[in-house]
C-alpha cells in the first residue's frame, strides 16, 4: 500500500480525480479521520470535507503511474 496526502480544493479537482483514479483496475481509497471512501466514486469523494487533508491509499505496488498522473493534487 503507498499512501500520499492530497487536496481537494475545487470541484474541478472532484471530477479530475475520480476520472484519473477509475483508469486503474486496483483499489483506491480516501480516507479522512475515521471516514473512508471509494476514490473512484464522485458520491464518495464529495462527501468528505474538501477544506481538511485527505489520505489517498493506493492498494497496489504499480502505483507509479497514478501518482504522476495525480501529482498536481498532492500535496
Amino acid at each position: 500500500m503507498k499512501a500520499v496526502d492530497i487536496a481537494l480544493k475545487h470541484p474541478q479537482q472532484v471530477s479530475d480525480l475520480v476520472n484519473i483514479t477509475n483508469r486503474y483496475p486496483f483499489t483506491i481509497l480516501l480516507r479522512q479521520g475515521r471516514y473512508q471512501v471509494d476514490a473512484k466514486s464522485v458520491l464518495g469523494v464529495c462527501s468528505l470535507q474538501r477544506a481538511r487533508p485527505i489520505q489517498l491509499e493506493i492498494y497496489s505496488d504499480d502505483y507509479h503511474a497514478l501518482v504522476d498522473d495525480l501529482k498536481h493534487l498532492i500535496c
